[in-house]
């Protein structure tokens, strides 16, 4: 018998399953999937990239097909909420797949594009929606659509929505919900405030926990360069010349510089796009479409973008800047080695990024393993300084130097860090 028959899924549901490549269950989902199909809450802790939305969609899908008739005008049987537009249409795409040619009307709900079509569509009545908070209760505030008779509710990348700052909009969206419903919510990492969260939005969970909180997929081999700010951009080309025919993912810190950045990748003659928040729906939808079908070779992101790229052919992610959020640093390099497959994170840390490089490692628990340079660390100086502005209580700036035996000049510490082009 199929695997996933094993675990409850109907036959129609594993066909089409495997139709999608989807053979093997993953260990969240031999996890989660008898418990939902129990009808208990859900705190699922696992990796990215390991199938969380095979977890969560087949079972609500398999119960909404057992209704048997239509929802009424503007209800909403089932709501998924997450962080950003395009992990919300990449979560509608596999639920109509694992559908097939069934019935269920499933509904997105995200920012960036008009909301009238959304409405027609809401007025309908919606077996699923996936929306992303913002939106969803801009048309909550206009009746578009009503929660009173959602009994399955699922947060997806839960921890991400707490870092864009959704926890108050996640509260007003649960209190409209019925308490006798099914929760479900999924996460990557496990911060502090996501304890607070689900121990106010389910009732009596099970944790299914596959991975430890901050732990990174076990198939990235990650590295570090330790290089200087303004040698960066040189480095990446040199990386990007070496593997041309690859697909590359890097992330900036802001939307400016990931503008920046294009445009310099673009002069050097460098096939390549990007999405960020400055960008419209349609730009972000095409930018990923090329990116997918490697008709561009280098897609430059920022993090609020992380969540929605699921491309099992990334072979490289650089973090061209380091994340202000160290949780973000597991999602960003969880764009590689997803479906099974392998894949190489590689990180550029300059001095001033130091502090940010500690509270990855402390998420981590592991050290970053060097592919170039020496690792910055303050100076006795400095570190006296430091200590003299934290004792009057005034801010003091982070300056690091290079760990050289005092022999060093200098020009020569410099030197020792340049790296030469691969091949």
């Amino acid at each position: 018998m199929d695997k996933f028959r094993k675990l409850g899924v109907t036959e129609k549901i594993a066909d089409n399953l495997r139709a999608q490549g989807i053979c093997e269950p993953t260990l969240i989902q031999l996890e989660a999937l008898p418990v939902i199909f129990e009808g208990r809450d859900v705190l699922g802790l696992a990796q990215t990239g390991t199938g969380k939305t095979v977890a969560f969609g087949v079972p609500m899908l398999q119960k909404l097909m057992s209704i048997g008739f239509s929802p009424k005008s503007k209800e909403v049987r089932a709501l998924v909420l997450v962080p950003t537009r395009e992990l919300a249409k990449q979560i509608v795409v596999a639920l109509k797949s694992f559908q097939g040619n069934g019935h269920l009307k499933i509904n997105m709900v995200v920012g960036g594009l008009s909301i009238n079509p959304q409405k027609e569509r809401l007025s309908k009545g919606s077996d699923v929606v996936v929306a992303t908070p913002g939106r969803l209760l801009d048309l909550l505030s206009q009746s578009a659509l009503c929660l009173k008779k959602t009994e399955y509710l699922v947060l997806d990348e839960a921890d991400q929505m707490l870092d864009m700052g959704f926890i108050k909009p996640l509260e007003e969206i649960v209190k409209l919900l019925i308490s006798e419903r099914q929760t479900l919510l999924f996460s990557a990492t496990m911060p502090k405030l996501m304890e607070k969260l689900a121990a106010a939005f389910l009732k009596n969970p099970r944790k299914v926990q596959v991975s430890s909180s901050g732990k990174a997929v076990d198939k990235i081999d990650q590295k570090i360069c330790y290089i200087a700010k303004s040698e960066k951009n040189n480095l990446l080309t040199e990386y990007i010349s070496a593997n041309k025919d690859d697909l590359i993912l890097v992330f900036m810190r802001t939307k400016s510089s990931a503008e920046r950045l294009l445009k310099s990748l673009e002069k050097k003659g460098f096939s390549a796009a990007s999405i960020h928040g400055n960008k419209s729906q349609n730009q972000r939808d095409n930018a990923l479409k090329l990116f997918k079908q490697g008709k561009v070779k280098v897609l430059v992101a920022t993090d609020v973008a992380a969540r929605g790229i699921d491309i099992p052919d990334v072979s490289f992610v650089f973090n061209f800047d380091l994340p202000n959020v160290a949780e973000n640093y597991i999602h960003r390099i969880g764009r590689t080695a997803r479906a099974g497959k392998t894949g190489i994170s590689i990180t550029f840390c300059a001095p001033d990024e130091m502090n940010m490089l500690k509270s990855i490692e402390k998420l981590t628990k592991q050290v970053i393993k060097v592919e170039s340079g020496v690792r910055w660390i303050e100076s006795q100086k400095e570190k006296s300084v430091k200590q003299e502005n934290l004792n009057k209580k005034e801010p003091s700036k982070n300056k690091f130097r290079r760990f050289r035996s005092k022999s060093k000049s200098n020009g020569q510490n410099k030197k020792r860090n340049r790296v030469k082009r691969n091949g």
